[in-house]
């Protein structure tokens, strides 16, 4: 469909609540492709629909995409994604498309299970770990309004993004 631009913090979608994604909706196939097209067209390994203007609960993830191979389930979308589980700790550099020039050590879980539906309608449940599962967890804080620098303990662990 079309490369979206990426909305960029402050940005009040930013931080609202996401919608129910209706797979059978064409808003929801439509934005789903917009998801891909604006991803491919950028360095990221995830995005969420808040981040290209949709307030709809849908991520796409692609850790493929990783600097350095790491194990993943390729490329994946999901519509009304949840976190059923979690275990371990894990702390990557994180940073986002929507606030750019910033990265900073955020802990998550370094095993997920994440629950949701496929864009044909059908139900997944998929086991992400490593940095997968970190792609998972910051794509679904977006659908809740939850931004990686949130999950920061200290400002001065905000580093600006290497150039």
């Amino acid at each position: 469909m079309a490369v979206r631009p990426i909305v960029l913090y402050p940005n009040p979608i930013l931080r609202e609540k996401a919608r129910h994604a209706d797979p059978a909706s064409e808003e929801v196939r439509r934005a789903l492709q917009d998801l891909w097209d604006t991803l491919d067209d950028h360095t990221g390994v995830g995005l969420a629909a808040p981040q290209i203007g949709r307030p709809l609960r849908m991520i796409v993830v692609d850790a493929t995409r990783a600097r350095h191979p790491v194990s993943n389930h390729g490329r994946v979308a999901l519509l009304n994604p949840r976190l059923l589980t979690a275990e371990g700790r894990i702390s990557v550099r994180e940073g986002c498309l929507s606030i750019p020039d910033l990265v900073a050590h955020v802990p998550r879980a370094e095993r997920v299970t994440v629950a949701g539906t496929l864009p044909d309608g059908r139900p997944a449940t998929l086991a992400p770990e490593g940095f997968e599962a970190v792609i998972f967890q910051h794509e679904i804080d977006h659908l809740d309004g939850v931004l990686f620098i949130d999950r920061v303990r200290r400002a001065r662990d905000l580093k600006a993004r290497p150039k």
